[in-house]
């Protein structure tokens, strides 16, 4: 559940990016802001997908429940 918001936020993020870098391209950005914009949102995006990998992973799941019983047996 944690890595679906994890996700969720991540994805938030992107498209607040995307949305203010729209506005600002209406302002004439420099070359170099526009550059640093886009390394940015291909950075989030590789982040979101390495995250959407992680959460659908079936091993994920597995290692989750496995972390669960260990916590209720110490409890």
């Amino acid at each position: 559940m944690t890595a679906i918001a994890i996700v969720a936020i991540c994805a938030w993020a992107l498209v607040n990016i995307v949305e203010s870098a729209k506005d600002k391209s209406k302002k004439k950005l420099s070359n170099k802001e526009s550059e640093a914009y886009k390394a940015e949102i291909a950075e989030l995006k590789e982040r979101v997908s390495v995250l959407e990998k992680i959460v659908t992973d079936e091993r994920y799941d597995l290692k989750k429940q496995f972390a669960d019983l260990e916590s209720d047996r110490v409890a």
